[in-house]
């Protein structure tokens, strides 16, 4: 759907307010976005205020998200604190991608044999901060909505932005 397919808007101010995050993943999606912001932009510019996108932006907030966006999976402790975080300062949270949706391919690593690890995976898994397992979004916090595919499915994406659009009435139901 594009701006010429907006049937009305309820007011010129009001914003769906997004954050995008990443966390153990590849970042496809997060460079999929950007590229669909090369189509969308000016349109999702009157629509959407980007209170956190670290991939375009310096100053970034996770206070009074209506929608966070999140990629990739959890693979340490820190990462589930600041997952818990933005799902505590969000009404709605969306899965962006495999690893966000199923963990795979990023918790592939769960399925290490010890014994058959490499000394370099060993010695990573020991010396860095990640979980003894690396978890799928839902293992650590609620999530409302799902985007699959890697990199996400972009048709899917826009269907779930525009679901919050509406469900937020910055767009009328088309």
């Amino acid at each position: 759907m594009d701006a010429a397919n907006i049937s009305a808007q309820t007011g010129d101010t009001k914003k769906l307010v997004v954050g995008w995050f990443s966390f153990t993943c590849s970042e496809d999606s997060t460079i999929l976005f950007t590229e669909l912001l090369n189509d969308h932009f000016a349109e999702w510019k009157t629509l959407v205020e980007f209170r956190h996108l670290k991939a375009l932006k310096t100053k970034n907030s996770i206070e009074n998200l209506d929608v966070a966006f999140i990629e990739g999976a959890i693979s340490s402790e820190k990462q589930a604190t600041e997952v818990t975080k933005i799902r505590n300062n969000s009404k709605y949270v969306v899965a962006i991608g495999a690893c966000a949706c199923n963990g795979l391919p990023s918790a592939s690593r769960n399925m290490f044999v010890p014994e058959n690890m490499s000394f370099k995976t060993k010695w990573y898994l020991e010396n860095f901060d990640y979980s003894a397992k690396v978890k799928k979004l839902e293992d650590v916090i609620k999530v409302d909505d799902k985007v699959d595919g890697c990199p996400m499915n972009a048709e899917a994406f826009k269907a779930a932005l525009w679901k919050y659009l509406k469900l937020f009435k910055i767009v009328e139901n088309a």
